[in-house]
This record gives C-alpha cells, structure tokens and sequence, in this order.
C-alpha cells in the first residue's frame, strides 16, 4: 500500500505532539483538523484544516473521499459530541479509528472533591449562601453560572467569554496553561476562592489548580466524564504510536 493517511482530530497538546512525531518520521500523510474555537490556536507541525465538519455523517463522507486508512480522535476529552461522530464515522466507514485519552486525576490525600455530573450541577451544588468560586472549565459552559448570581466566580479561558454574563460578582481572565503551583496558589489566595468548579481532564497542563486546592484545604467541585464511545482507546502519544505502527507498519519493518 502507499503512505497511509491519517486525519487527526485535534485540539489538544496531545494532539500537536503526536502530529509531530509522525511529521518527523515522514512516512505517513497527516492532516490535523481543528474546531476552530480558539481564536489563536498554537502552531501546528503539519497541515491544519480549521472548522467543523457537520456531523458524523459529514465526517464519514470526508473520511470517504480522501481516503483516509485511520482517524485519530484526540479531542478534548470533554468533547463527547465529537467523540460520538468519531465512532458512528468509523462504523459507517470501515476505517479504522483510535482516541487518545489523557487519562483522568485520580483522588489524593488531602483531596476535597465532590463528583458531580456537568457543569449546571456543580453550580446548584454551590448553594444558597454566596461562595467565591473558580469557574475553571474554560468559556464553554460558563453560562450556567448566571442560574447562581449570588455568588462571585473568577472565569479564566483562553478566549473571552462571549456574551459577557449577566452577573454582578463577575472577574475574567484570559491565560493558557500549563499553570505552576505557587501561581496557581497565589490565584486562588488572591481572589479569596473558597471553591473550585474543574472538570477532570487530566493531564498536567492545569493540574496545578487541583494541586493548590489540596494545599490551601480549598473544595473542588470535579465534573467527571461521561462514558466514551466504542473505539480503541489510548492514553498515551507513545501508545498512540506503537498503535498506528501496529496497523501500518513503518517501510522498514515492511522491508521497502
């Protein structure tokens, strides 16, 4: 067969170095695909495709039409709507599919979480009397805290928050980690936070949050994952590798 073509679903930091390593090795053809919802998305080492596709059907029939031999799932983890069009993609198409999954936080000593399920829970979780809350699931979702307007919420995202909320008790900051402990600690004093609304996403980029939280004795409300779709799944870049070589073989160990 000739180079095998690979669309990758991208997004994350996983995403940009398993773009990478492949990019280095120069045997496959890659594409990543972006949402497009940041607005200044980091540099990418191979070509970039920017926007949805508009649903999974749409993805299939991209899949379809450029041949692609394997589609690479590594979204946010999060992104179950995508993650879903990712399996019915692959099931309608044949084509074979792999996500990569950081895997999640697990709880430590000292660790003050309450699970809950989506981020409308967390902010019903909160209470009645006024708290001072880190919002700290990105922009998507934001929204849900207006349902609790006693409460005062510090918001960081990336991009702004778009509407601005109705809210009174409202403070916004635009940043992208990876975030250190002793700043994540000073936030947090700085702010007076009394709670954290984090959804479990793994990876070390924003740990640091969860980290201070532990030190400072602070609570975090932790949105847990949904269950994802049926396809092979990996947590790793380097098991993401060894995967794709197990389905096409690098030229050498084809003795090309």
């Amino acid at each position: 067969m000739g180079r095998p073509r690979i669309l990758i679903l991208g997004g994350t930091g996983e995403a940009r170095l398993l773009a990478e390593a492949l990019a280095a090795r120069d045997d496959r053809d890659i594409l990543l695909s972006l949402a497009g919802r940041t607005e200044k998305p980091a540099a990418q080492p191979v070509p970039v495709r920017i926007g949805g596709f508009g649903g999974a059907a749409a993805l299939a029939d991209f899949l379809k039409a450029g041949e692609y031999d394997l589609l690479i799932d590594a979204t946010h983890p999060f992104a179950e709507r995508i993650s879903a069009n990712v399996a019915f993609a692959a099931e309608t198409t044949g084509i074979a599919a792999i996500a990569l999954r950081r895997s999640e936080w697990r709880r430590q000593l000292g660790d003050r979480w309450q699970e809950v399920w989506g981020i409308p829970a967390a902010i019903e979780a909160l209470g009645r009397s006024p708290r001072r809350v880190f919002l700290a699931t990105g922009r998507q979702g934001a929204h849900h805290a207006e349902a609790a307007p006693q409460h005062f919420y510090l918001i960081r995202s990336v991009d702004r928050v778009e509407p601005p909320l109705a809210l009174a008790k409202v403070e916004y900051i635009l940043d992208r980690g990876p975030f250190t402990l002793e700043d994540e600690c000073a936030l947090l004093r700085k702010h007076g936070i009394d709670v954290i609304i984090a959804k479990n996403s793994g990876g070390g980029a924003t740990y640091a949050k969860i980290e201070a939280a532990r030190l400072l004795g602070i609570k975090v409300m932790m949105v847990v994952r949904e269950t994802g779709p049926e396809v092979a799944v990996v947590e790793t870049v380097e098991a993401a590798l060894a995967a794709i070589d197990h389905l096409f073989p690098p030229a050498m160990k084809r003795g090309v």
